[in-house]
Order: structure tokens, then C-alpha cells, then sequence
């Protein structure tokens, strides 16, 4: 049965897609099922898992409305599952900004995404699902069919002012509408140890989460950065790059400390 986990953080520009699309790729790579949903109207994570939004006959925007269901509108990219590392994508365009409107009026709205799932969970090893950055209907689908998130976050000061909010956001999920949903992981990135205030903001994350900080580090790589302007994560982009050793690394992670949940 599949674990469903968030790449969620309340602050924009923290890297999110590019984890989540990374993280995908690199599970993939050793050897899991994996399916990616792009929560977020602009679609990015759609287009850097070499998906042509713009192409999408069917997309989570139809699963929300349950017109279709996600075996009929998953897709995968034919240049991931050549480089071994294919994962299925759940794409989203511009059409999913209207559902926070159209879901309003709808009966279970916030449980949308979580039955769709549950038709097709024991096909994976691993949802993950990009949330958009802000407490929306579409992130609330998101936290409501997760066993938990993971955090990207820069090490910096307002990243932790975010922190506190999305921490508080995920208390009120958890103790209304899904008791299973917890913070798997804090995962670093876009981090440069020739920074002072990265190197104590690290600190500090460690001192207050614990082990909830993943042992893993994202750099700040140039090449996880060119890689969505050619369609692919920076995995499959450049392996050898610093970034993406990091990132198939942090996969390795992910799966041990599944194991040990």
C-alpha cells in the first residue's frame, strides 16, 4: 500500500516542486512505484516531470470534480522512463484555479483527492503530492489523504517564521479531519555551509526538531536550477551533478525511514 506524503511549505520559493519532482525521480530510480500529483494551477512539477501541460486531456483538476478517475488521467514521460527513473505523473494546468471555486458547494470537497487515491494506492510505493503555497482547498485535499510532509525550507530566518505557521496549519488538520497526518521530515536545501547564518539556522533546526530533520543536505546547484527549462528533474538532468547525488541520496532516506515508520 502506498505511503502518501506532502512537499508542502506556506512560503514561496523554497523549493518545493523541485523537491518533489526530484525526490520522485530519484525513488524511482531505486527501484519504487511512483506517482507524482501537481496540486498547483501553474503546473510546474507537471512540465519538470517532462509533461506538456498544455497537451493533458485529463488532469487533477477532472479527479477533484470526479470526472475522471486517476488510472484514466495519470500519465508518465517517455524521457524518464528512458533514463530508469519513469514515474507517473497526476498533471495539473491553469483549469485547476477554478476548482477552488467549484469545490466550494461540493459534499466531502476536502476528502476529494483522498478517495480518488485510495482506488489506485496499492499500484505504488509512493504518493507525493506538490502543494501549492498558500492554506487552500487544494492544499487542504493534499494534507487530508497524507501519512505526512515533508518540509523543504531554506536555512534562513524568515523560513522559520513560516515554519511555525505551517506547523500550526498541520495541528488543526490532524485534529479535525485526518489523525494520520504528522511532519515526516525538514529537509534542507538550496544550502551553502559558506553561509554563516545558513550554518546556525541549521543549528537551531536540528537543536528544536531532532531527528525530524532529515540527515540529507540539498546544495545550492546550478544545474537543479537549469534542469526544468529542458523538461526533466536535475536527476535525470545531470546525475553526476552535486544536487542530484543529493537528491538520490535523500530517496535512499526517505525509503529507510519508511521502513522503520
Amino acid at each position: 500500500m502506498a505511503k502518501i506524503f506532502c512537499v508542502a511549505n506556506q512560503k514561496g520559493g523554497v523549493g518545493k516542486t523541485t523537491t518533489t519532482v526530484n525526490l520522485a525521480a530519484g525513488l524511482a530510480q531505486l527501484g519504487q512505484r511512483v506517482l507524482m500529483i501537481d496540486l498547483d494551477p501553474q503546473g510546474n512539477a507537471t512540465m519538470g516531470s517532462g509533461v506538456d501541460k498544455r497537451q493533458l486531456e485529463l488532469t487533477v483538476y477532472d479527479v477533484l470534480l470526479e470526472s475522471a478517475s486517476i488510472a484514466e488521467a495519470r500519465v508518465s514521460s517517455q524521457k524518464l522512463v528512458d533514463a530508469g527513473c519513469g514515474y507517473h505523473v497526476l498533471g495539473a494546468n491553469r483549469e485547476l484555479a477554478g476548482a477552488e471555486v467549484e469545490l466550494v458547494e461540493v459534499e466531502r470537497r476536502e476528502k476529494r483527492l483522498r478517495l480518488a487515491i485510495e482506488a489506485v494506492a496499492d499500484q505504488y510505493d509512493f504518493v507525493l503530492i506538490d502543494c501549492p503555497p498558500s492554506l487552500s482547498m487544494l492544499t487542504l485535499n493534499g494534507l487530508c489523504c497524507a501519512h505526512g510532509v515533508i518540509v523543504p525550507m531554506q536555512c534562513e530566518y524568515f523560513a522559520l517564521e513560516g515554519l511555525t505557521d505551517l506547523v500550526n496549519t498541520i495541528k488543526q488538520v490532524h485534529a479535525n479531519l485526518n489523525k494520520e497526518l504528522a511532519i515526516i521530515g525538514l529537509l534542507r536545501v538550496m544550502f551553502d555551509p559558506r553561509i554563516t547564518l545558513q550554518l546556525q539556522v541549521s543549528d537551531q533546526l536540528k537543536q528544536h526538531f531532532g531527528d525530524k530533520v532529515f540527515n540529507t543536505v540539498i546544495p545550492r546547484n546550478v544545474r537543479l536550477a537549469e534542469a526544468p527549462s529542458y523538461g526533466v528533474p536535475g536527476v535525470v538532468f545531470d546525475p553526476a551533478s552535486r544536487g542530484a547525488q543529493a537528491f538520490v541520496t535523500f530517496a535512499g532516506e526517505m525509503i529507510e525511514r519508511i521502513k522503520a515508520m
